[in-house]
């Protein structure tokens, strides 16, 4: 028997498609079939070399219709096969040599007992073999393939004819460099993934109120990525994700609140106005009674403007008490704040005590939230601290939009965003999933200390009001909400 030119095209081909390959079964299975189809024989077993063993990766018998293992799945009755060499696959992998045997049954160069016993139990017969080990560039064993009966034209089993043996070790060669190519990758994707695992667990140390919100945001995100390709798949989207395309996406999100790590906790963590400052307050309105109480034994004042200045005192704290967590605050309690910021008490030797201090009623002041329009900018800053630290990590091509859409997570479609204004020209769908899932999250959260969580529902109808107003995807709000419906209904 003699190669003709289709069959040199045909390994060619293969050595291609084997080179090309990134999924590690789809590229396990091709090694299989592939060999099975070069050399047209029945059946076939793909071992991979882990722990000292070999252990049942794939199995295939055309005549009898079995297929195992060709999704991943685990061949779990099939015991690993420990290296002991008295068979002939694991001989193959210690000695690194092709073996070709014509006819098991008249063969007593290894133990095949248990092909025999395994022929008894299925009802097959185990003719010839061809054993090759699957070794990459570095001389480093990955595992063993073993073609089962050769057939001729009409279906009879016949020996593997010798050509075979350099062909299929050839293929096998470089199968297993491609292994060990994607398991590089895997290895370089793994120490990216431990990187951002590192930056987000600090992140989460530094501040309790950040803890689930990286990770939530990764979620819906994800949970949009696949609702997208859902529809991708049924043809009602242009577009879907795959999972290269889906990682960088969950990579972006993990990293997109990175830049806080050098916000202030004074800013991170303020859960009131005032925040601890309040003890501040507390102790100096103490003083101020005490202060009142010398004037009176002093005989500077009287004993009912003492009394008068105690309860004014007392009113007041439970006024600043009372506004420091007040989710908003109105033109009353402003002017209240003000007329609170005049107060003062005066000593004798002329030292003045104020009630409260002019940053004091700055917060106080403040309308909505806990923080000033300083501290919102500096908080603001913190995706363009996102930008500059992801700036100075290396990302390969499959992750080279990573920086650019965790930076860009508060930009706006009408352009009202920041920190560049960018509009929904200049913003990616990716960008835009990591906004709605941002924003949604921030509703919903239970951990914030300077608000109460938002039920789902009417964070969706915040969502859709913000997408009414040009700012976010109301497309991407959609189905948000029908995707998490889903979910809830699975659960």
């Amino acid at each position: 028997m003699y190669l003709e030119y289709k069959d040199f095209k045909k390994i060619l081909n293969i050595g291609i498609q084997l080179s090309t390959e990134k999924d590690r079964n789809r590229l396990l299975t091709s090694i299989l079939e592939n060999g099975m189809e070069i050399t047209n024989c029945d059946a076939s077993t793909l071992y991979l070399y882990e722990n000292d063993q070999l252990v049942f990766k794939i199995m295939k018998t055309t005549s009898m219709g079995v297929s195992r293992g060709v999704n991943g799945e685990p061949i779990d009755d099939m015991p690993p096969v420990p290296m002991t060499g008295e068979n002939v696959c694991t001989y193959t992998a210690l000695h690194r040599e092709v073996v070709n045997i014509p006819d098991v049954y008249n063969s007593d160069q290894f133990d095949f007992s248990g092909p025999k016993r395994y022929d008894a139990l299925i009802g097959y017969h185990t003719g010839s073999l061809l054993v090759i080990p699957l070794e990459n560039n570095e001389n480093e064993l990955l595992g063993v393939l073993q073609l089962i009966n050769a057939m001729d034209q009409d279906g009879n089993i016949i020996p593997f004819d010798k050509q075979y043996d350099i062909i299929i070790r050839s293929l096998g060669s470089m199968a297993a460099i491609e292994l060990t190519n994607l398991a590089y990758m895997d290895e370089l994707k793994a120490q990216l993934y431990s990187f951002v695992e590192a930056l987000t667990t600090a992140l989460d140390e530094r501040t309790p109120y950040n803890a689930a919100h990286t990770r939530n945001v990764e979620k819906y995100a994800g949970i949009l990525a696949d609702y997208i390709t859902a529809l991708y798949e049924k043809g009602e989207y242009s577009e879907g994700f795959d999972r290269e395309r889906k990682e960088q996406l969950q990579l972006a999100a993990l990293l997109h609140d990175i830049g806080k790590m050098v916000i202030p906790l004074s800013i991170m963590n303020r859960a009131t106005r005032l925040d601890k400052d309040i003890k501040a307050v507390e102790v100096r309105f103490e003083h101020l009674k005490s202060l009142y109480e010398i004037d009176m034994l002093r005989h500077r004042i009287t004993a009912e403007e003492y009394a008068h200045h105690i309860a004014d005192l007392e009113s007041e704290l439970a006024f600043i008490h009372e506004i420091d967590g007040m989710g908003f605050l109105d033109d009353e309690n402003c002017e209240h704040v003000c007329r609170l910021a005049q107060k003062q008490h005066v000593q004798e030797n002329g030292i003045v005590t104020k009630y409260i201090t002019e940053q004091e009623a700055k917060y106080l002041c403040i309308r909505k939230g806990t923080l000033t329009e300083e501290d919102r900018k500096e908080m603001e800053n913190h995706v363009v601290m996102t930008e500059k630290i992801l700036s100075k990590v290396r990302f390969n091509k499959n992750y080279a939009m990573v920086p650019k859409w965790a930076a860009s997570h508060h930009e706006f479609l009408d352009g009202s965003g920041y920190p560049k204004h960018l509009t929904g020209e200049e913003l990616e769908l990716e960008t835009q999933i990591l906004t709605v899932a941002d924003i949604y999250d921030a509703l919903t959260a239970t951990d914030r200390p300077y608000k109460k969580p938002i039920p789902q529902g009417k964070a969706l109808d915040i969502l859709r009001d913000m997408a009414a107003e040009g700012k976010i995807n109301r497309q991407l709000v959609n189905w948000l909400a029908e995707a998490l419906e889903q979910e809830q209904q699975h659960e």
